[in-house]
């Protein structure tokens, strides 16, 4: 489930495995022993999805400010 952090991960990849992390601890699937590297794993990939979608808004701003020049 985990990746290596120089793997190239995309937002949906993120997404997913957010969602998979988020169900597994729904239905108590995670031992005592694996709940803190899914926490820092989940932690992770927020920052990772919080830092896309600024650079997406930021783009996208840049690219609306142009076209009112």
């Amino acid at each position: 489930m985990y990746r290596a952090k120089n793997t190239t991960l995309s937002y949906s990849d993120a997404i997913a495995e957010l969602e998979t992390i988020v169900n597994k601890l729904q239905n108590n699937e995670y031992e005592i022993d694996e709940l803190q590297k899914c926490t820092t794993r989940s932690l992770e990939l927020l920052k990772f999805c919080k830092s896309k979608l600024f650079e997406t808004d930021e783009a996208l701003q840049k690219i609306l400010a142009e076209l009112n020049d």
